[in-house]
């Protein structure tokens, strides 16, 4: 054989041997869709956030049995930011780039969730957001399936003036952005409605706070004026239990000043004694007790995949449920779990809730939900006081603030999440 043969066949099968390479590396990558879960299993969180994983973990189970999504089985993977703000940046970018998910849920409190957009808006990823969370915000690539103000805080207060009459407030909240932002909006809307500075008090507390005795007492003096007052509640993780604690050491009951709770359910109180606490009140989009044949079958799944028939079911686990077949139905239509074909197909996709209604992904990424208040029981279940009478569209912006009530989020018609309708400009 010539040089000039030996080098033309060498050089062929180095040909065949780096055709070869590039197939053997992706064929084994894409033999599963990876989705990422990124909840704080530690901390002050993980009383809140570990529920999450355990149901993020149920519907990947679920829909493997179903054969998987695109001919593919889904696998799970798992981070834990622990309750660290900076971290859960990290774990998001760890999710993306080391382990190639193709979507994330989690978060829950507005501070991580504001850590982590930067991460997804660089790596163009996709981030399913399960909790009520202040609103001003639209992200082209969140998926917000938790309550915007508009669908609880604002219903809540409604509720409370008409049916409890209550004329003076306390709103009580865990130091951050969602508490703050959210009694920014409350304040500006009890006072439009006619009610003055004096009757509103407002308190915050460090993440994990527990002792509550000062506070408390507080709140029992600022109720004595002769004034029908209820209690907003913000609290957040774990501070929710001492905080219970010693209302019911104080003796304030429900008669004389209601709670109400936007990040209390079914979890929370489950480390609770609740017999104190009978009255007291949360506004949700869902609870364990509702009465509906789909709601049955998902608490029967659920207390058959985690083998613990005490462990309940919450509103943030139904914004997982509804957000996780979202996006199943969105790669479905897309024929693919590439991002930006999904965050085109999801808009308009309806699927059901645990209800008995159908929630839509509508242009501005957040969802239709029903609103329900619900009041405590001696068993740590709700029942159902008020709901209303069909489903509420998420608002992204609040009409109660002056920077925002000229602002629409429209990713469809606009490709814009602050579209300023005064102006026609989008806000980047």
């Amino acid at each position: 054989m010539t040089h000039t043969l030996i080098r033309s066949a060498m050089a062929a099968i180095a040909l065949l041997v780096l055709a070869a390479l590039p197939l053997a590396g992706p064929a084994r990558a894409q033999d599963t869709i990876k989705v990422g879960i990124l909840h704080s299993l530690s901390g002050t969180m993980a009383i809140s956030e570990t529920t999450l994983k355990d149901v993020m973990l149920m519907l990947i189970e679920e829909q493997n049995k179903k054969g998987g999504l695109l001919g593919k089985k889904l696998e799970a993977v798992v981070v834990d930011p622990a309750s660290n703000w900076p971290l859960f940046a990290e774990k998001a970018r760890e999710l993306i780039t080391k382990h190639g998910v193709s979507a994330v849920f989690g978060c829950w409190t507005s501070v991580s969730r504001k850590s982590v957009l930067p991460v997804f808006r660089e790596l163009n990823s996709v981030l399913f957001y399960p909790v009520q969370y202040e609103g001003e915000e639209s992200e082209r690539n969140v998926f917000y399936t938790g309550a915007a103000p508009n669908q609880q805080a604002i219903p809540a207060v409604d509720y409370l003036a008409k049916e409890e009459k209550i004329v003076r407030w306390v709103l009580a909240g865990t130091d951050y952005v969602y508490p703050r932002t959210t009694n920014k909006i409350l304040e500006a809307y009890l006072k439009s409605k006619g009610v003055k500075a004096e009757d509103i008090m407002i308190n915050y507390t460090p993440f994990g706070h527990s002792d509550w005795q000062t506070i408390v007492a507080d709140i029992k003096r600022f109720g004595s004026a002769g004034k029908r007052t209820a209690v907003v509640s913000t609290i957040n993780g774990d501070a929710n239990v001492p905080f219970y604690k010693e209302l019911g050491n104080q003796g304030v009951s429900a008669k004389d000043i209601p709670v109400v709770a936007f990040s209390v359910g079914e979890e929370e109180l489950a480390g609770v004694d609740t017999r104190p606490l009978v009255g007291h009140l949360a506004a949700w989009n869902y609870f364990q007790s509702i009465d509906t044949p789909v709601n049955k079958e998902f608490i029967a799944k659920w207390k058959s995949f985690i083998r613990n028939d005490k462990r309940v079911t919450n509103d943030p686990m139904e914004a997982h449920v509804i957000g996780f077949n979202m996006w199943v139905e969105a790669v479905k239509k897309a024929g693919t779990v590439a991002p930006d074909k999904v965050i085109d197909a999801i808009v308009g996709v309806k699927v059901p809730n645990l209800t008995g209604g159908v929630s839509e992904m509508l242009p501005n990424h957040h969802i239709t939900k029903p609103v329900l208040i619900g009041e405590i029981r001696a068993d740590g279940q709700f029942d159902v006081v008020w709901k209303t009478p069909g489903l509420v569209p998420g608002d992204a912006w609040s009409k109660e603030l002056d920077g925002s009530r000229d602002l629409v989020a429209d990713w469809v018609r606009l490709k814009c999440g602050n579209y300023n309708t005064k102006t026609s400009r989008c806000g980047g």
